[in-house]
């Protein structure tokens, strides 16, 4: 049975069911970045979300979208990244149990979150059958609702409401980039984009080394994720049925991007803009660095704060 498709409509309900619950983030500029990078660029800056990340808002619509009846039950992910964390808050602020499986190599910092807001983390082996296998158990166990970090139409409704602000604060940028990893940002971003901003081109970028959305819209076949290899950890991930049929329905085109333009773009970000991020969030500021988009006006998600320092150094800090 085919799944309906997540509409922009979905998303400005999802806008009303959060807005109690997260961050309305600010949009900064700078414009020396903007000189270095080619273009006037502004950064809708959810790493200043609850949380620290985008997910939140996904996550948060989810939730709040169940009955009394199905959340009472709790609700499962599997996880390793920012939704493991920004499930178990909103489950949290639901008043309700979150059980998120998370792999044994999961970023230390990332776990801590999860536990920090009650939730119970589930160790498994890191492999995506070993996630999916673990989390089937832990719903069959409690009844808990589960709730896919990219593959949920909730989720993405929720994760277009960032642009959907940008939209509303007046902004009208003709490119608007986002990085790819499941797909669940890039989606959303795009269901808004097309509603608010038609004229707009719409960029995901991914690195190198994990490019199975590149190969994906090339092919036009879902392409699997095969062995990753990348600093940016929350990109890893592989597109789904369900965002893959948005994005090449909606998305202009995906960049690839290389390692060394990933460490080049936080240290840009770091020094211009005075916040942190995570090397996931950097990957569209490097598309714009390698040149691969162009534009006059760029809008770009700064998707993430959540960076695990001793795995970050370990890699090789930004010049």
């Amino acid at each position: 049975m085919t799944r309906a498709l997540p509409t922009y409509a979905d998303v400005e309900a999802a806008a009303l069911r959060i807005a109690p619950h997260v961050h309305r983030t600010p949009v900064l500029h700078s414009t020396e970045l903007s000189r270095r990078l080619g273009l006037r660029v502004d950064f809708k800056c959810e790493n200043f979300q609850k949380a620290g990340a985008f997910k939140s808002r996904g996550a948060c619509n989810a939730v709040f979208s169940l009955s009394d009846d199905e959340a009472a039950r709790g609700v499962a992910t599997h996880s390793s990244g920012n939704h493991a964390a920004a499930l178990a808050r909103a489950a949290q602020r639901r008043g309700v149990p979150a059980y998120v499986v998370m792999p044994s190599n999961a970023p230390a910092v990332k776990r801590a979150a999860v536990e920090g807001y009650g939730g119970s983390v589930i160790e498994c082996e890191p492999t995506l059958a070993a996630r999916e296998a673990a989390a089937a158990a832990v719903v069959a166990r409690t009844g808990a609702a589960f709730v896919h970090p990219y593959d949920d139409a909730r989720v993405i409704a929720g994760q277009g409401t960032a642009l959907l602000e940008v939209c509303d604060d007046g902004l009208r940028p003709d490119l608007v980039l986002a990085p790819v990893g499941g797909g669940g940002l890039m989606s959303g971003t795009a269901l808004t984009a097309r509603a608010r901003l038609p004229a707009a081109r719409v960029w995901g970028a991914e690195p190198a080394g994990a490019d199975d959305a590149v190969r994906s819209l090339a092919t036009g076949v879902l392409q699997p994720q095969t062995a990753p290899r990348t600093i940016a950890d929350g990109l890893r991930t592989a597109l789904s049925p369900l965002t893959f049929e948005l994005i090449r329905r909606h998305v202009d085109g995906i960049a690839p991007v290389e390692e060394s333009s990933i460490l080049e773009a936080m240290r840009l970000v770091w020094h211009f803009l005075k916040v942190v991020v995570e090397p996931s969030c950097a990957v569209p500021v490097a598309a714009l660095l390698e040149r691969r988009v162009a534009g006059e006006y760029a809008l770009v998600v700064l998707t993430g704060g959540n960076v695990d320092l001793d795995a970050f150094c370990r890699f090789g800090p930004p010049r």
